[in-house]
């Protein structure tokens, strides 16, 4: 098994649920695992894609329930003000001048770039296409999580969000619906990743934040929606 891979027992922990919980949804193909050995074993690497796909099924409690197990883990306070930490006025583009998704991206990566905690766009740039290639992150919603696969650690001093708002929004294969709302989130490891994209899960699900954003007049406008959204969650 490799180092960072699960039991049924670590598993069962690190999900904060039981090992025959974790047995049943193995069992069931709900969640992904293989034998080695007769006994059951999961990748790390498969359990956070599991985990982020499962995230657009999930309702606020069971999100911040995912949140909360994510953050044990890592001995962090669950409570904390993950995104206002991670989002600053340099990374938010209000309007998004990008009018294809190829220029999107790009945009987004140099607005992420303009911390100077981002160490490599070129190939921070090449992760997030190759992720819309395997499969879009633009929802219904008209919002896309933009991300790599996984998260790039050697390229990052620490985690960042950028924001673009784009006037008209943009053919990004969400569906019929244009994107117009486009967050790239840039973690420094898995567990981190997954808080992130389960808080932002939790306040754009919510119609009027997302008119909000879509109306909002500058960067400060939208900082302060985010920030705001945030604090108003109930952990």
């Amino acid at each position: 098994m490799a180092e960072n891979d699960f039991d049924i027992e670590g598993l069962a922990r690190y999900l904060h649920i039981t090992p025959q919980q974790v047995d049943r949804l193995v069992t069931r193909g709900k969640i992904p695992g293989r034998k080695v050995s007769g006994k059951w074993r999961f990748s790390s690497a498969e359990i956070h894609h599991w985990m982020e796909e499962r995230m657009g099924l999930l309702e606020d409690g069971e999100l911040a329930h995912m949140e909360g197990a994510l953050a044990r883990a890592d001995n962090l306070v669950t409570d904390e003000l993950l995104l206002r930490e991670m989002l600053s006025l340099e990374t938010i583009a209000v309007p998004l001048t990008a009018k294809t998704k190829g220029s999107v991206i790009s945009t987004m990566v140099e607005l992420a770039a303009t911390t100077g905690m981002l160490w490599d766009p070129a190939k921070m740039e090449e992760a997030v296409r190759s992720r819309e290639q395997l499969q879009t992150t633009a929802m219904e919603s008209g919002v896309a999580l933009l991300h790599p696969r996984r998260p790039l650690t050697n390229l990052l001093g620490e985690a960042v969000l950028a924001i673009g708002i784009s006037a008209q929004g943009i053919p990004f294969g969400g569906g019929r619906r244009l994107t117009d709302i486009f967050i790239l989130i840039c973690s420094t490891d898995d567990r981190g990743h997954l808080r992130t994209l389960a808080r932002l899960s939790r306040i754009l699900g919510n119609e009027d934040l997302l008119q909000e954003l879509r109306h909002s007049a500058d960067a400060t406008q939208v900082q302060e929606l985010i920030a705001q959204a945030e604090a108003d969650l109930a952990f």
